[in-house]
């Protein structure tokens, strides 16, 4: 099946990625699988089904750990300081091992993350419930200049998030509070929590037809969103593998 030459493909490359003297016996004990994020979207979805297939091929026993918080730098500084014995994976956004790991404040070095290869390309969303009195990033921009309009989503520092306050602000609008969550899907509108959101289509796909998608993030346009503006062309959000090198940012806490 294509999707288990995939999944093949994908622990090939970890392998290669590892030293000599590791490859030779790896995997020798179980292997953890970190997704710094809650369950159920798609990266974590993709990511159990590597554990799985990695485990029918080597034998040694995978599993997938979910380590949501702080924008993903919880997973992110489990994957870093774990030793570099690739038996702890991080599968990563691009924002992770870039935008987390810079600035003085940052809590992942620079070098914590080794890069082992991207398996998911996708689609973020920008959108609102479907009453709502805008149905454009334009209206939303005017309206926003005399009404409140907050925005959840999944961290402030990373591509989506900026580019929507950007898109915003270029538009002479602005969101009047913002909030990250762990977790933003067609609850964190059902319930109020905010009015826009900014997130991947995996997420509100269960509601897909009851809410309004003002724009997608994404490079081209999906079967799921032909219809809705692309927002950023050119930019593309992944999601890769990665092994911890053994080294934290001297600013992060260490396991005691």
């Amino acid at each position: 099946m294509r999707k288990l030459g995939l999944m093949g493909g994908v622990l090939a490359v970890a392998l290669a990625a590892m030293p000599g003297a590791v490859l030779a016996e790896y995997p020798e004990k179980p292997v953890t699988f970190i997704v710094p994020w809650p369950p159920g979207d798609l990266e974590d979805v993709l990511t159990r089904m590597i554990a799985e297939e990695f485990q029918n091929q080597t034998g040694a026993p995978a599993a997938v750990v979910n380590k949501p918080g702080g924008g993903g730098v919880v997973g992110g500084m489990e994957v870093a300081g774990a030793t570099a014995d690739g038996y702890t994976v991080g599968s990563f956004t691009v924002g992770i091992p870039t935008v987390k790991t810079m600035g003085a404040d940052a809590q992942i070095a620079a070098d914590a993350l080794e890069p082992v290869g991207i398996f998911l390309t996708y689609p973020f969303l920008i959108a609102t419930k479907s009453d709502a009195p805008y149905s454009t990033m334009a209206e939303l921009a005017e309206y926003s200049k005399a009404n409140e309009v907050r925005l959840g989503h999944f961290g402030y520092g990373i591509e989506p998030t900026m580019m929507t306050f950007f898109g915003m602000s270029e538009l002479g609008g602005k969101f009047s509070a913002e909030a990250a969550f762990d977790a933003v899907d067609c609850s964190t509108l059902a319930n109020g929590d905010a009015d826009v959101i900014n997130t991947t289509a995996q997420l509100v796909l269960s509601c897909l037809g009851e809410i309004k998608v003002l724009a997608t993030i994404t490079g081209e346009r999906t079967a799921i969103t032909p219809m809705w503006r692309r927002w950023a062309n050119r930019c593309r959000r992944w999601r890769g593998l990665r092994f911890g090198t053994g080294s934290l940012s001297p600013r992060a806490p260490r396991k005691r």
